[in-house]
C-alpha cells in the first residue's frame, strides 16, 4: 500500500518559490530520508505531508494511505481524521515544559477522546498504561513524573516520539529531529525511529541535514535543492563525490566533519540539467 502520494506539489511564499512540481510515492513500511542544504524545502514538504500547511500559493495534491489530504491549497474534509494517522516530530520538541513527561505523552490521545476529558486532563488508567509503555519503548520510563523542562534534548525528542506512538500513528514525519542534539543523542533517536520502522512496520520520513545519518539508517533518500527533487534512490549512492555534483559548495553542510570519505565507485542514476535545475534520469 502507498503511504504518501504527492502529485505536482508546488508552493510559493509571495514571489519566492519554495517547492516546484514535487511528485513522489512512499510505500507503507519504508524509512526515507529527506536531505538537502538549508532552504532546500525539506520542512515545507514535511509540513504539507502532515496537513499543517496549505493555503495560497499551493498547487498539486497529497494523499495519505490512498485518501486525499489536500488539493490545490485546500484541505480535504477528512484531513482531521487523516492527521490522527500521522505522528509529527519537530526539531524543537513541542513539549509543554511545565507539565510532567507522562502528561506530555498522554496529549497524544487528544484526537481520540472527548473535548471535555481533554480539557480537564481526564485520562483513563488504560491510557496512562499505554503512555508508560510508549515511554518504556523509547527508553525513558523513569522520567515519567519529571517535568519536561528537566529533560535533556535527546530525552525530550524521545518523549515526542512516545507521544506520537500513543496517538496510534501509522506514519511518522520527523522534521530535523536531531538538528539540536549531540551525536550520541542523535544516534539514539534515529535508532528508535529505525526500530519502529523495522519492528512495527511504521512508515518513517525523516528530514536530515547530515547525509551520513541517512546512509546509516534510511535505505532510500530523496534529495531536494531549491525546492526540487534532484535525486531519489538508494542512500548508499550518496557518497561525498556525488553530493558535490548535486550541491556544489553547499554539500559541505551535508557532510559530517568526521564522516569517512567514500571513494568506492557506486552505481547510481546519472544527473542531467533541465531548465537550469538538476533532474534525475535513469542511467
Amino acid at each position: 500500500m502507498v503511504a504518501i502520494t504527492i502529485d505536482g506539489l508546488s508552493k510559493r511564499f509571495g514571489r519566492m518559490r519554495a517547492l516546484t512540481d514535487i511528485s513522489l510515492e512512499i510505500q507503507s513500511g519504508e524509512m526515507v530520508a529527506l536531505i538537502g542544504a538549508s532552504g532546500s524545502g525539506k520542512s515545507t514538504l514535511i509540513r504539507h505531508m502532515a496537513g499543517l500547511e496549505c493555503g495560497g500559493g499551493t498547487s498539486g495534491s497529497i494523499a495519505i494511505h490512498g485518501e486525499e489530504m489536500q488539493k490545490d491549497g485546500k484541505l480535504s474534509r477528512n484531513a482531521r481524521v487523516l492527521r490522527r494517522e500521522i505522528g509529527v516530530v519537530f526539531q524543537q520538541f513541542n513539549l509543554v515544559t511545565r507539565l510532567p513527561v507522562l502528561t506530555n505523552v498522554l496529549i497524544g490521545f487528544l484526537g481520540q477522546i472527548s473535548q471535555l476529558r481533554g480539557t480537564f486532563g481526564l485520562f483513563s488508567a488504560e491510557e496512562k498504561q499505554a503512555a508508560m509503555r510508549a515511554l518504556a519503548r523509547v527508553g525513558i520510563a523513569d522520567t515519567a513524573r519529571q517535568r519536561a523542562s528537566t529533560l535533556s534534548g535527546g530525552q525530550k525528542q524521545r518523549a515526542a516520539i512516545a507521544r506520537a506512538l500513543v496517538q496510534g500513528a501509522r506514519l511518522m514525519l520527523a522534521d530535523e529531529p536531531i538538528a539540536s542534539l549531540d551525536p550520541a543523542s542523535s544516534k539514539r533517536v534515529l535508532e528508535i525511529l529505525s526500530g519502529l520502522n523495522k519492528e512495527d512496520g511504521l512508515t518513517v520520513v525523516v528530514a536530515l541535514h547530515q547525509v551520513e545519518y541517512a546512509r546509516r539508517y534510511c535505505p532510500r533518500a530523496i534529495a531536494l535543492k531549491d525546492g526540487q527533487i534532484v535525486y531519489d534512490g538508494p542512500s548508499s549512492a550518496l557518497d561525498n563525490t556525488f553530493l558535490k555534483e548535486l550541491y556544489g559548495e553547499a554539500s559541505e553542510e551535508l557532510i559530517l566533519p568526521d564522516a569517512p570519505v567514500n571513494d568506492t565507485p557506486v552505481k547510481r542514476p546519472a544527473v542531467a540539467i533541465r531548465s537550469g535545475a538538476p533532474a534525475l534520469v535513469t542511467a
